[in-house]
């Protein structure tokens, strides 16, 4: 979708933490995740106490993130210098010793894709990837976010980070070169919200939203932003009626599987 203005979920407001905003009228601790939960799912670093930029094995040599996140923390200039790149996984020390960009993550593309992929060392074999979504058959389905830190209330949006670990629902409702997904307000007649409804909060960029198949999880979007509305701001971020936005895996496919199956 051209011309969409995006509020990217990490350093925008300084706000480099996951988050995830949840319906008003749901016990928080019915979206509170064990650690042990989506270990597939990690951080890139640590930054004060704040767990910054989400990242999804989808493979035992590699991740997908969002592009961005490869500045907005320390990872590129770690790998620019040569050194390798320390992660935690399923509470592992793992490192990362390459990461590739997708080709069209410039801005003289619109839109661009934020994608990354981050290569480890030695192959991981626990926990076992979440392999990517390839079918272009998201609209409509409920896809599970997950993400730590900046909670709150779609009636408030994002209040503060308690570096809790937390899942949401919500259903995508629009489907074209990236994903979107519309917070509903449980209050309002007619209301299509989910029992665990919620949505992503500042510093969520590169966390997953999964698609729960036969087949298992998979790997649908990867969290890029929020569309800027007319009544956007970072003290109501996250409130009832965001639009949160992902990259639609789907279609860049192609581009994921030649660089896992190359010699990189």
């Amino acid at each position: 979708m051209r011309g969409l203005l995006l509020v990217c979920l990490v350093s925008l407001f300084a706000l480099q933490s996951y988050g995830i905003v949840i319906r008003h009228d749901v016990a928080p601790g019915d979206y509170t995740l064990r650690a042990s939960d989506f270990s597939q799912v990690f951080y890139l670093e640590l930054q004060g106490q704040r767990k910054v930029c989400g990242a999804t094995l989808i493979s035992n040599r590699w991740a997908l993130t969002a592009a961005h996140c490869v500045s907005e923390t320390s990872l590129g200039s770690v790998i620019g210098n040569g050194d390798e790149f320390l992660v935690e996984i399923a509470n592992v020390p793992r490192r990362i010793d390459r990461v590739m960009l997708h080709p069209d993550f410039t801005s003289l593309k619109t839109p661009e894709v934020d994608l990354a992929l981050l290569r480890f060392v030695q192959e991981v074999n626990y926990p076992t990837p979440i392999p990517v979504n390839t079918k272009a058959d998201e609209l409509g389905e409920i896809v599970t976010l997950v993400g730590w830190g900046y909670f709150g209330l779609g009636t408030t949006g994002r209040q503060y980070d308690d570096g809790t670990k937390r899942q949401a629902k919500n259903r995508i409702t629009q489907a074209d070169q990236r994903l979107f997904s519309f917070f509903d307000d449980p209050r309002q007649l007619n209301s299509a919200a989910l029992p665990l409804e919620g949505t992503l909060s500042l510093g969520d960029s590169g966390g997953p939203a999964f698609l729960e198949t036969s087949e298992g999880l998979l790997l649908a979007g990867v969290s890029v932003g929020q569309v800027e509305g007319p009544d956007f701001s970072e003290e109501t971020q996250g409130q009832y009626g965001s639009v949160a936005v992902y990259e639609r895996v789907s279609i860049h496919v192609e581009w994921i599987n030649s660089v896992l199956n190359s010699d990189y």
